[in-house]
C-alpha cells in the first residue's frame, strides 16, 4: 500500500539506489526503525544517498541489529547545492553540533574544522559532525549531505588552497565604518569571482591571530568582511555568513 510521501521517514544510505536492488541498513537505522519509529516489514520510507536522487523504498526486514529495504520508485531526481565550503575553528560540543546541523540546512557542500592559534576546543569527532549533518539532511528534505574533513591547521589548509576557490573570511577586527556592508561588497565583485567556487572561514573566540590575518590578507582570493557592529559567537557568525552569501551569490537568488 503506497503511503503519502509527506508522511514517510527519510533515510540516508550509502548503497546505490536503483529499482528492485535490495539494500542493507546498518544497526543504528534498524534500531531507529524498529524501536523509535515502530516500523514493520512492509512499511515504506524514503531513501537518498547524495547521488541517485530520492527513492520510495519498501522495508523488507527489520530486526534488532539489521534491516533491509528495496527501492520501488524514484520520487525525486538528484540535485545538489552550491559549491560552498565552510571552514571553522572547533567549538564546544553543543555548539559544534548546532553548527553542523545549520550548515547542512544552509547548503554547505563540505565541512572543514581548522585549528587556529587561538582555538580552544581542538578535539573534533568527525563521526559526530557527520551524524549531525545526516540528521539535518534527513529532516530537512535535502538530497545531499556535506563531506566532512578531518581537522587541520589553518596554515596547512591555506598553504594548499586552490587559487580558484574564493574565501570569505569574517574578520571582527575590521573597523565597521571603513568597510562597505558585506552584501554590497559581494555584489561589487567581478563576475568571474562571483561565479567561482567559494568557502566561508569562521575564526575562533577572540578572532584570528595577527599572523593568520596577515596570511589571509596576502591571498588574492581571500576577502574580508565584517558581520555588522556586534561580535557574534562563532556558530551564529557561520549561519549569518552563509545566509549572506546564499542571498547574494548562492541559490537563494
Amino acid at each position: 500500500m503506497s503511503s503519502n510521501r509527506a508522511n514517510l521517514i527519510r533515510l540516508f544510505v550509502s548503497a546505490p539506489l536503483e529499482a528492485d536492488a535490495q539494500i542493507d541498513l546498518p544497526a543504528e537505522q534498524a534500531h531507529y526503525l524498529a524501536n523509535v519509529m515502530r516500523k514493520k516489514a512492509g512499511d515504506e520510507a524514503l531513501a537518498f544517498n547524495g547521488t541517485d536522487g530520492e527513492w520510495r523504498v519498501r522495508l523488507d526486514e527489520i530486526g534488532k541489529k539489521r534491516a533491509s529495504a528495496t527501492p520501488v520508485e524514484r520520487t525525486r531526481k538528484q540535485t545538489s547545492g552550491p559549491d560552498l565550503h565552510l571552514l571553522f575553528a572547533p567549538l564546544k560540543r553543543a555548539r559544534i553540533d548546532y553548527l553542523a546541523q545549520k550548515a547542512t540546512e544552509m547548503g554547505a557542500a563540505l565541512l572543514q574544522p581548522v585549528v587556529t592559534r587561538r582555538t580552544q576546543a581542538e578535539r573534533v569527532k568527525t563521526s559526530r559532525l557527520l551524524a549531525n549533518a545526516v540528521e539535518a539532511a534527513e529532516q530537512c528534505n535535502l538530497l545531499f549531505v556535506p563531506q566532512v574533513e578531518e581537522p587541520a591547521k589553518l596554515e596547512t589548509v591555506l598553504t594548499r588552497w586552490s587559487r580558484e576557490r574564493q574565501i570569505l573570511f569574517c574578520d571582527e577586527a575590521l573597523p565597521g565604518a571603513d568597510v562597505p556592508p558585506p552584501a554590497d561588497f559581494l555584489r561589487g565583485l567581478p563576475d568571474g569571482v562571483k561565479q567561482a567556487p567559494w568557502a566561508i572561514l569562521i575564526g575562533p573566540e577572540g578572532g584570528f591571530d595577527p599572523a593568520e590575518r596577515k596570511m589571509l590578507q596576502a591571498m588574492e582570493n581571500a576577502h574580508a568582511v565584517a558581520l555588522g557592529p556586534r561580535i557574534m559567537r562563532a556558530d551564529t557568525a557561520a549561519v549569518a555568513a552563509m545566509a549572506l552569501w546564499q542571498s547574494v551569490l548562492g541559490d537563494w537568488r
